[in-house]
């Protein structure tokens, strides 16, 4: 269990971050969700169904959560976010590579304001890199990474997963990494930057596939509900 009295706070809409959250909501956190003025978090809209004017969508990934609107753009709203990094323990947002840096609330700005901040950057391809620039979702990273390529009938076209589950992933991933900063500022006292990102999260997923192919140079192929390797394993 986390400690009670620790809060967290995150600048993102989708799922794979709202997890993160959530998980981490389980485990005692206080968690502020920042989102835009007016609208909200686009997955509010993510339906039907609906369960009075939420969608169960948006309810099922932001339970037990806190929010606030924020603009970012205006002064008052930086002063506002710049104000909250100070009593937070960490902060976790989706915004391209350098987007918060231009208003003033990138890890280094708000470092010095907040020595104490765990700041987690999650994007599509990473912060450096010469895909970093580009926005990320869910289904491109899954047809990137090679997710989609191994799913589906053997005879038949790449399926996207029934679920997110690249999202998904990168939420685990990124709870995780965020559960490991919390231990090393015990020792250290200090905050620090991570970068957790949508395509690293879901190649590490590809597990004996990549492994398969670094090592015995066996290319990755749909097998419908069977297995490369062991049998039987088809669903009768």
């Amino acid at each position: 269990m986390l400690k009670n009295n620790m809060t967290t706070w995150c600048a993102m809409q989708g799922s794979c971050w709202t997890l993160c959250y959530y998980d981490i909501r389980r485990f005692g956190a206080e968690v502020i969700k920042v989102e835009r003025p007016g609208s909200g978090d686009n997955t509010r809209a993510w339906g039907p169904p609906f369960v009075g004017e939420e969608s169960a969508y948006f309810l099922s990934v932001n339970r037990n959560k806190k929010s606030i609107a924020v603009n970012f753009k205006d002064p008052e709203g930086t002063k506002l976010v710049t104000e909250l990094a100070k009593i937070c323990d960490v902060l976790v947002e989706n915004y391209l590579p350098g987007k918060l840096n231009e208003m003033g609330l990138g890890f280094e700005e708000l470092s010095k304001v907040a020595p104490q901040l765990i700041y987690c950057s999650v994007t599509g391809y990473g912060q450096t890199g010469p895909e970093s620039h580009k926005p990320g979702y869910d289904s491109i990273a899954s047809a990137v990474s090679g997710m989609m390529h191994i799913t589906g009938p053997e005879d038949g076209d790449p399926v996207r997963p029934g679920v997110a589950m690249t999202d998904l992933a990168t939420g685990l991933y990124t709870q995780g990494a965020v559960m490991a900063a919390l231990l090393q500022r015990q020792k250290t006292g200090r905050g620090l930057h991570i970068d957790c990102s949508l395509l690293s999260s879901q190649v590490a997923c590809l597990t004996h596939i990549a492994a398969n192919y670094l090592n015995a140079g066996i290319e990755a192929r749909r097998w419908g509900t069977a297995h490369g390797s062991i049998v039987p394993y088809q669903i009768i």
